[in-house]
């Protein structure tokens, strides 16, 4: 089974800037898609963006659009979410997450029991 290894996160100021990285043990088939959900204390994992990998197309959470852009690299099985414009309410635990199966909507997308194969989390913090 393929396995997930989040870095990037970190603690930036309002307005600053952080890159995430998610890192695939296998070769991920265009079959799949991966996705980044964020968790803070006291509430389930919500999502925030995720990629189909072979078509490359993109998903995001209204909170992030305009701000987070996702990508891949297909070559090194790697995942990149860049956080700009980074708010307060943008912190927490990041999880990697990557399943069997492409995504038509953002809708189904987000939906957590969908997804089967998650990273350990990377924590980020925005504060001044």
């Amino acid at each position: 089974q393929v396995q997930l290894e989040e870095g990037g996160g970190g603690w930036a100021q309002p307005g600053g800037s952080l890159r995430l990285t998610c890192g695939a043990s296998a070769r991920a088939s265009n079959r799949f898609a991966m996705a980044w959900f964020r968790q803070v204390p006291g509430s389930d994992r919500t999502f925030v963006s995720g990629i189909n990998w072979g078509t490359g197309g993109t998903f995001y959470a209204e909170s992030v659009r305009g701000r987070f852009t996702l990508s891949r690299d297909t070559a090194q099985n790697t995942m990149y979410l860049q956080m700009n414009s980074l708010k307060p309410e943008d912190t927490g635990v990041y999880y990697c997450a990557t399943v069997g199966r492409q995504f038509a909507t953002r809708t189904t997308m987000s939906v957590l029991a969908s997804w089967d194969t998650w990273g350990q989390g990377t924590q980020v913090t925005v504060s001044s």
